[in-house]
């Protein structure tokens, strides 16, 4: 048997891990063989299971503190600092350095993307024709694995631009060896696998974290949207699109807003309410490294495991940004600046310069292990989607009532006496997401898409291309918006080069 299809189907066996609870802890039998899988609907439901596998790859970490992919999307905005002394693959992103195609970030990104598609592929393929489960469960394996099959290629067309387009399982060597497909035909598969989600049966919500309706509509608000603007600017009839998306899953019904910000990491309430979609954790099965990455740094006993932390803080200039009212910017909102000692409560530990607290784990905090789930699609980034495609559609500001109360909800958890707007600009808006979703990897692809970056320092939004962010070294140039291909898949297929 070839080594791809050994990969593959490591993935597939282990895969059964990637997400909580039961599908979390799922161990599937039988052979490493293709032939002999599928062969029992618990192989089917394993597969499927193996699907959600690559969405916690980029928060894989290897020796060290946050040596992830995932943190360099936080570190190219400019807007983030590691106090915990850096290598200089993360420096290339902490500084905007040039990046070097041998960065291991780009191949972590890289590979987050092919080989959950590889079994994305398997599942589509398999699960089409069988006949070993239900047709409404069959339907649901599907919208599950056409939804994490766009999430991916979301993920990689964003970071990458043109990238292979492979839509069926590898049966020989010579299948990975693909050129690269243009990024409108990327979207448009992106597109088509979502449209086929939507139409797979699938629940509003899911609380035992799988992809739901609510996901796979709000993921296509944020396709549209980022179609509508750069690379591919595709105008108005897309930010329509975005905002007919985005009104369906408010008019659902089925979300809402969290009335304390403490409840975006209760565990009591994840992957309900606010929480479209996260990224299942377990505190021994799939351990969650944020709660220790993002600690202080130098050395802070504040929980049982001190030694961790500094992997990313907000640089002071992100930090002033908020207004002094803002419940965001309130100690143990968004951010934190002392904690009681771990052991000592009565004694106060206050840091040299403001850190995350948003994700804190208080379970992990005595235990050492975070199980929390991370936040990868909340109701309050569709509520600012929603307002902002409809500023695009009106010319750049909008004085329409829904627009306007998809903004306020945002914004009035922030500010409880703050009037409702009557005219709200795009640029209004855009800002409201860097102070909303800070540190949820979600500002890069915003910067991308929009072309604008946050003038933190003077309160307005600029052009991205000439924008000197706090942490880097330089401004912004085109040739920064788009990571290099990793070397090493180049030297193995050299198709990617032409």
């Amino acid at each position: 048997m070839k080594p791809d299809k050994i990969k593959v189907m490591m993935l597939l066996l282990l895969a059964a891990f990637s997400s909580c609870n039961k599908f979390l802890e799922e161990e599937p039998s039988g052979s490493l063989n293709l032939s002999h899988y599928y062969k029992t609907p618990e192989q089917v439901a394993a597969a499927v299971n193996g699907t959600y596998e690559g969405l916690g790859t980029p928060f894989v970490v290897n020796i060290g503190v946050s040596v992830s992919p995932v943190y360099s999307l936080e570190y190219i905005t400019g807007y983030s600092r590691r106090p915990r002394p850096s290598g200089f693959e993360d420096d290339q992103f902490l500084r905007l350095d040039r990046l070097d195609d041998a960065n291991s970030r780009l191949q972590g990104w890289w590979n987050s993307t092919y080989y959950p598609v590889e079994n994305c592929n398997s599942v589509i393929e398999h699960v089409s024709v069988t006949t070993l489960v239900d047709e409404v469960t069959k339907q649901r394996y599907l919208g599950q694995a056409y939804f994490l099959r766009a999430w991916y290629y979301f993920q990689a067309v964003r970071l990458f631009g043109d990238v292979p387009l492979k839509l069926t399982t590898t049966k020989d060597l010579n299948d990975v060896k693909i050129r690269r497909s243009p990024k409108e035909a990327v979207y448009e598969q992106i597109v088509k696998d979502l449209t086929a989600a939507e139409n797979c049966g699938l629940p509003w919500t899911d609380p035992s974290g799988r992809v739901s309706l609510g996901a796979v509509k709000s993921l296509l608000a944020k396709v549209y949207i980022t179609m509508a603007g750069y690379p591919l600017q595709k105008g108005v009839p897309y930010y329509q699109k975005a905002y007919g998306k985005a009104l369906e899953v408010i008019g659902s019904h089925q979300f809402s807003l969290f009335e304390q910000y403490s409840d975006l990491r209760n565990a009591a309430v994840q992957n309900t309410r606010e929480h479209i979609f996260m990224l299942q954790r377990h505190p021994t099965v799939a351990v969650s490294n944020i709660h220790g990455a993002y600690q202080p740094y130098p050395d802070q006993p504040i929980s049982i495991q001190p030694a961790y932390g500094g992997a990313m803080a907000p640089t002071q200039a992100f930090y002033d940004s908020y207004a002094n009212n803002d419940g965001r910017k309130q100690e143990q909102a968004f951010f934190y600046t002392k904690y009681p000692r771990y052991g000592n409560p009565a004694e106060t530990i206050f840091f040299p310069s403001p850190c995350i607290f948003k994700f804190w784990d208080a379970e992990a905090e005595r235990s050492g292990r975070s199980g929390a789930n991370f936040p990868l699609i909340r109701y309050a980034d569709v509520l600012l989607l929603c307002a902002e495609a409809k500023s695009y559609i009106d010319g750049g500001q909008t004085s329409d009532a829904t627009a306007i109360d998809a903004y306020y909800a945002v914004r009035h958890r922030a500010f409880p006496s703050e009037a409702k707007p009557v005219v709200l600009s795009t640029d209004d808006i855009l800002k409201e997401r860097y102070w909303e979703l800070c540190f949820e990897f979600q500002t890069w692809y915003d910067m991308l898409r929009t072309r604008k970056a946050f003038d933190v320092e003077h309160g307005v939004m600029t052009g991205l291309t000439g924008y000197k962010a706090p942490n880097h070294l330089r401004a912004f140039q085109d040739s920064d918006l788009q990571f290099p291909l990793p070397l090493a898949e180049v030297q193995k297929n050299p198709d990617l080069a032409l």
